[in-house]
């Protein structure tokens, strides 16, 4: 008996661990096996518990509430399907270096193995797609475990971690263990190199024609590092260019930005980089959205890779230089040199460089062609940012062209307010993403901008926005089809829509009413503005249904197997690829 004094239930060590991390609220869905989890969760109050429609959706929670504070998400889910329907979850989040710890229920130990009602190998399936997974045997381990997951989950590039927990570990008792007694070998390297960091000072100030390419490992390591990255741009004058994971990471109306690059990039990011002499990748991937044709990219530049993570050094794009360490503490230490150095920018040959870059933004290369009869979605974008930015408002977004027209015409001045899906592109991840964005930051204006096809992805997610009385507006550009799919069939494809018009949508105005929020319309644009203004007064969880041009495509953009200086800006040049066309560009698609 005496022994029974100092120990506890599986459970109870677990919600003592998660407090001990400073967890405050949970994302999940109850099952059989978790059950004397949520028995324990019902006796306390210090953790609050987030009771989701659909496990997937407690992922995407989870990673919004991350992305918009700094800390680890945190999720529970039962075994079988309950751990199974996180998987789309956590490889959005494994993508886009989301910390996160996912809890997940599984059969008792003995069991295992033995196709037991609602088993599955959760390690096994969960291993591609996690930063680290484990199987926990014994209660006297499981404390250790969830302080080593969360140490996991946040340091060097952050990423989802699964901690799968057998029943009979969850109601067997064991020692608890505090955080301090916790001894970790993953130890990633934080501190850049200083020899390594002088060298890049040095061939930064070298150049002539050169750029900052940030990407979201900068937004990720912190405010301080967006700061930091602010006034090293500053410093040298050199032009800044984001990509879609990176905005937010440098003020969006600060004259050294160039926009977001990419495929649906500007004209002067991407033609800036095409011609640049040397580019100072901070925290980016050199993934294929950005390249465009791999051969081509950049074929003049020398190239800075400053990553936390060594696997992506020259993983995709060959550099000349890396740097390898956490964003900040390297560009801290960057500031430091340039300034000990006393280096100076060639100012000669940057004037004679941004005289170029200005000739390429005088392309006004998002221009549109408004109307005053059909709402353009780039109009209904604007309109969002005008009448909203004064709120400072958290942007989450699903997956398409809503998707890639709010990242061109929303102006992003801050981190932490930008949350999209950008390595996986998972539609119906706008949603619960803003779900949990509204837990973190209950007075805040919190919109998911949408597409009619991918908020159908997680609807029933508005449920949980009533009952928690959460606020998200949903703004919802209607075009009646997958946009993005349409438009590669027009642009790709002979424009044979196979299967991008779904002839029927739910009247999503009733839809709010059914779940028991507010559902607002716009048909004309003359209605945008009074709708947007009822959507922001309304302290409740609000839909507006935005009828937009089912014609109108997303430019410019680069089209698949081209390279950044074959960009495609607008519909006037009669676009069309052939499959087959080009060299291996059907399978970028």
């Amino acid at each position: 008996m005496a022994q029974h004094d100092t120990q506890m239930t599986g459970a109870e060590i677990l919600l003592k661990a998660l407090v001990d991390q400073g967890v405050e609220v949970i994302f999940g869905y109850p099952g059989g096996v978790v059950l004397p989890i949520y028995d324990e969760l019902f006796k306390q109050n210090r953790l609050r518990h987030i009771l989701v429609r659909h496990e997937q959706a407690a992922v995407h929670a989870a990673e919004g509430y991350a992305r918009s504070t700094g800390k680890v998400g945190c999720v529970l889910v039962t075994s079988g399907p309950g751990a199974t329907n996180t998987i789309t979850g956590l490889t959005d989040a494994l993508m886009d270096s989301v910390p996160l710890v996912c809890i997940t229920g599984q059969v008792p130990t003995h069991l295992i193995g033995n196709d037991a009602f609602q088993e599955a190998d959760i390690v096994g399936i969960t291993r591609p797609c996690t930063k680290h997974n484990y199987l926990v045997k014994k209660a006297d381990d499981l404390a250790r475990t969830v302080h080593e997951a969360f140490h996991v989950a946040k340091s060097g590039r952050p990423g989802p971690v699964v901690v799968d927990l057998p029943k009979d570990v969850i109601t067997g008792r064991g020692e608890y263990q505090p955080p301090s007694r916790m001894k970790t070998k993953y130890k990633p390297q934080v501190k850049g190199d200083l020899k390594a960091i002088e060298k890049a000072v040095e061939m930064i100030a070298a150049a002539k024609r050169p750029i900052f390419y940030v990407g979201g490992g900068v937004v990720n390591s912190g405010v301080a590092a967006c700061q930091l990255l602010t006034q090293l741009v500053r410093m040298t004058g050199y032009p800044c260019t984001q990509t879609l994971m990176g905005l937010g990471a440098f003020p969006a109306s600060d004259p050294l930005s160039v926009g977001m690059l990419g495929m649906h990039g500007t004209y002067e990011a991407n033609l800036a980089m095409h011609g640049s002499d040397l580019i100072i990748n901070v925290g980016a991937r050199f993934d294929d959205r950005i390249t465009g044709r791999l051969k081509d990219f950049a074929p003049t530049a020398k190239k800075i890779h400053i990553d936390i993570d060594p696997s992506s050094i020259n993983k995709n794009v060959m550099v000349d230089h890396a740097v390898v360490g956490d964003a900040a503490h390297i560009l801290e230490d960057m500031i430091k040199v340039w300034k000990a150095k006393q280096c100076r920018p060639h100012e000669k040959a940057l004037k004679e460089w941004w005289a170029t870059i200005d000739g390429w933004r005088g392309r006004n290369c998002l221009h549109y062609e408004n109307s005053n009869k059909i709402i353009k979605p780039q109009y209904a974008i604007q309109r969002l940012y005008e009448l909203t930015k004064y709120k400072n408002p958290y942007i989450t977004t699903e997956v398409g062209q809503h998707q890639m027209w709010t990242a061109q015409h929303f102006k992003f001045e801050q981190p932490c307010h930008w949350m999209t899906s950008g390595g996986l592109g998972t539609m119906g991840y706008g949603l619960p993403s803003a779900m949990g964005v509204q837990v973190a930051h209950p007075g805040a204006l919190v919109i998911d901008i949408a597409g009619e096809s991918s908020i159908q992805m997680n609807i029933q997610e508005m449920a949980t926005l009533c009952q928690h009385r959460l606020p998200v507006k949903v703004f919802i550009l209607n075009n009646q089809y997958m946009g993005m799919v349409r438009q590669w069939q027009e642009l790709i494809h002979g424009g044979r829509y196979s299967e991008s018009h779904m002839e029927h949508h739910p009247d999503f105005v009733k839809l709010a009413d059914a779940f028991g929020a507010v559902g607002l319309r716009a048909t004309k644009p003359s209605e945008v503005d009074d709708v947007i203004k009822e959507m922001i007064s309304v302290d409740r969880p609000v839909i507006v249904d935005v009828r937009t041009d089912a014609s109108e495509n997303c430019f410019p953009m680069i089209m698949p197997g081209m390279a950044h200086n074959e960009m495609v800006l607008g519909p006037e040049e009669n676009v069309h690829v052939e499959p087959g066309s080009d060299e291996g560009g059907m399978v970028l698609v």
